[in-house]
């Protein structure tokens, strides 16, 4: 469950980044959302989605497209936050990114955990929860002061 609370914000972070592209926002202001964002709730979401669940079924070939969506997007994250790129490559990047985390969470939500929560045991599911609460009992939510993917501001 807290995961897929999580997912919700994973969501918007997509969306606010398209947003932002499609309103001409500087890929500068886009970047260090993106920064924000992944020391904030994705670097750690991440963490969390490989240690108390991925690691059950390393083999499983959902659970292998979750884990090389994961490094693909921390690549896409590690460039576009690094500012010595030009801003043609940094929004294609951007946007790469937007759409790969809508879609990767509507994989994660739709196929992966069901198909996960089926397979993991009533103990495994109660270990994953205890993972996961050791990890972080803190929710998570998006506080960005700068609402750049609102036009008017």
């Amino acid at each position: 469950m807290p995961l897929s609370r999580e997912h919700h914000f994973s969501l918007l972070f997509s969306w606010k980044i398209l947003q932002g592209l499609k309103n001409g926002t500087s890929t500068d202001r886009i970047a260090d959302y993106v920064a924000y964002f992944w020391e904030n709730n994705l670097r750690l979401h991440f963490e969390q989605e490989e240690v108390a669940l991925f690691s059950h079924f390393p083999h499983h070939d959902m659970v292998k497209t979750a884990l090389t969506e994961h490094q693909t997007m921390r690549q896409f994250i590690q460039f576009v936050v690094d500012s010595g790129h030009l801003e043609t490559e940094r929004r294609q990047q951007l946007e790469d990114l937007a759409l790969l985390v809508k879609s990767h969470v509507r994989m994660e939500e739709r196929e992966l955990f069901p198909a996960l929560e089926k397979r993991l045991s009533g103990e495994a599911l109660k270990q994953a929860a205890v993972v996961l609460h050791d990890m972080c009992d803190t929710p998570k939510g998006d506080d960005y002061g700068d609402e750049f993917w609102d036009i008017k501001k």
